[in-house]
């Protein structure tokens, strides 16, 4: 880096409120280790405020995000760093809790998968590493791209963006400054602006815990308006394990309020799949009677018993 581009960052490093420095906290070190956890424990109590007021932004997203997902879109999320695995935290999660297609709901962090635990000098730095790993997944137009930057410049989640809204793809900026580069790139932008760090610069503190509070809603919620859920029940769960088929049967039980017998008999006429079983049960009809009323809703398991009624 030459020393005009150096001195360049570091003066827009220097404006960002995520990179501020706090002369109140410079002693912090001498600081007890309980009155340091109440610090920390004050400072995040700033977070939901900061996500509050993004609500509008963040609902609309949603509902784009959703849309296109109803039609057979992907949500895709890319960042770099502690951004990009937060992404990937999200979308991995996805499968066992909403029983999606891993090709569904995807992360990508700049520099692969070995940059989970091992940071890669540079990925984030490039723009068109973001656009030839979109165009590695076969991007198309039904897609959403969510690109996500504490600092709302990294080049990586900037590049995903632009690539992806000239593709015509629905685009998402989530970062936790105002007035960002990613979220003016984007057709949404989303910006939580949690304060300064308790550690100049870290952004794995307030601006992580933001972040991942968004990426939560933008996931869940949009897996709500898919009708992965009844209720507050996750009817689309799949029980890949002993835990999860306890859930499976526990789900039905409080969706059906039925005995264990007859939701033994229902979980295994439908092969485990919950939604299908809570249906037999509520509708009384067979399986594949209850398959064809789910298909005809598109997994809405409240549409498919009004349709019954």
């Amino acid at each position: 880096m030459s020393t005009s581009t150096y001195s360049a960052l570091r003066a827009q490093l220097a404006t960002l409120t995520t990179e501020a420095f706090r002369p109140e906290l410079a002693e912090i070190d001498r600081l007890s280790t309980l009155e340091l956890a109440g610090l920390m424990n004050d400072e995040d109590r700033t977070v939901p405020a900061a996500v509050a007021r993004a609500l509008p932004a963040i609902a609309a997203a949603i509902d784009a995000t959703a849309e296109r997902m109803a039609r057979g879109g992907r949500l895709l999320y890319l960042g770099a760093g502690t951004a990009g695995r937060l992404g990937v935290l999200d979308a991995s999660e996805c499968p066992p809790t909403f029983n999606t297609d891993p090709a569904q709901v995807v992360g990508l962090i700049a520099g692969g998968p070995g940059a989970m635990v091992k940071a890669v000098e540079g990925a984030e730095d490039s723009k068109e590493l973001a656009a030839a790993d979109l165009d590695a997944l076969g991007l198309t137009a039904d897609d959403t791209v969510v690109g996500i930057s504490a600092s709302g410049r990294t080049p990586y989640a900037i590049g995903a963006v632009e690539h992806a809204r000239a593709a015509g793809a629905l685009t998402i900026g989530l970062s936790c400054n105002a007035d960002s580069a990613l979220a003016a790139a984007a057709e949404h932008g989303i910006e939580v602006v949690p304060g300064p760090e308790l550690l100049t610069g870290s952004t794995r503190l307030k601006a992580g815990t933001a972040q991942k509070l968004v990426l939560n809603m933008i996931s869940t919620i949009t897996m709500i308006r898919l009708g992965k859920t009844y209720g507050n029940l996750m009817v689309d769960v799949r029980a890949s394990n002993e835990k999860l088929q306890a859930r499976s049967r526990r789900i039905v039980a409080l969706a059906t309020g039925a005995h264990d017998e007859q939701i033994e008999a229902a979980l295994a006429a439908t092969g485990g799949e919950v939604k299908n079983a809570i249906l037999i049960i509520l509708a009384d009809v067979d399986a594949a009677t209850a398959a064809e009323r789910l298909t005809a809703t598109h997994g809405h398991l409240r549409a498919a018993l009004h349709a019954t009624a």
